[in-house]
């Protein structure tokens, strides 16, 4: 299979939180000659959102999505995601990435959550249609149903996005996603239209934090390779975004090393 084409590398800038602010994520991509950029929107308030946007337009960057609405069963959701679509709306995000809360505070009702996740994306559906801003949910792997995303494979995000129509489809996080016998028939389903976002790391065996203990492309176990030949087949032609949670190793590293090994991870091992 050959290697990735370059140009399509995008830093998600939690790969590199520890160590550099949003200015300095956006610098170092134009510096390292990466196109795209996702940022957290904790870096982006402590930036303020017209620098944000100066910047990254004044780098030629590409915001390949924003990270993150959702939560959808926190109590201050509704005026937290309507700023989201706002911030993405400025940014010119590819997309806003959902990560769509877990359980209720004291419920263990996880069918009745996902309804509630359902009913609560239709109804920021429209301002996000209004603004241009399409909405990827993100399934996350089932050690985090209870608190951070009770919706955990492709299948169950697809459903809502059949349910809901245009303008939501999905962010592919191999971290999440990878372990899914569905997964091959799942990106099949969701095809070039759905596929809003493509989020690569590895996951290392033995894994010390299941929240923050990813690894670089390369160092784990997911067949980086075969899930970019589904992705591809599938039509998406967007951005591979390097999402990396790392307390242990990469976050302490100098970020202008994270930056070279991703460079040289998304060509060899992704």
């Amino acid at each position: 299979m050959k290697p990735p084409d370059p140009s399509l590398l995008s830093l998600n800038t939690a790969t590199v939180k520890a160590r550099w602010n949003l200015a300095q994520a956006i610098e170092g991509c134009a510096r390292h000659g990466i196109r795209g950029i996702a940022p957290w929107r904790d870096k982006l308030a402590e930036l303020g959102l017209k620098k944000a946007v100066s910047l990254i337009r004044s780098h030629d960057l590409s915001v390949t999505g924003l990270c993150r609405g959702g939560f959808f069963t926190a109590k201050d959701w509704l005026d937290d995601n309507r700023r989201a679509i706002e911030e993405a709306h400025a940014l010119e995000a590819d997309c806003l990435v959902l990560v769509v809360g877990g359980l209720p505070e004291g419920s263990k009702d996880l069918i009745k959550a996902r309804e509630r996740i359902k009913e609560s994306i239709s109804m920021i559906l429209p301002e996000a249609r209004a603004a241009g801003v399409p909405l990827a949910i993100e399934p996350l792997h089932p050690m985090q149903a209870a608190d951070r995303a009770c919706i955990n494979t492709l299948e169950q995000a697809l459903d809502v996005c059949d349910a809901l129509g245009e303008g939501v489809g999905v962010a592919v996080d191999v971290y999440h996603v990878w372990w899914d016998p569905k997964l091959e028939e799942q990106i099949r389903r969701a095809g070039r239209k759905r596929i809003l976002g493509y989020h690569i790391c590895d996951w290392l065996v033995p894994t010390r934090d299941l929240a923050f203990d990813r690894g670089m492309m390369g160092d784990g176990v997911i067949e980086l390779k075969k899930v970019r030949s589904w992705i591809e087949a599938a039509g998406y032609p967007g951005f591979h975004e390097v999402e990396i949670f790392s307390e242990r190793d990469w976050w302490q590293r100098d970020p202008d090393e994270v930056m070279r090994t991703m460079k040289e991870r998304h060509l060899s091992a992704s």
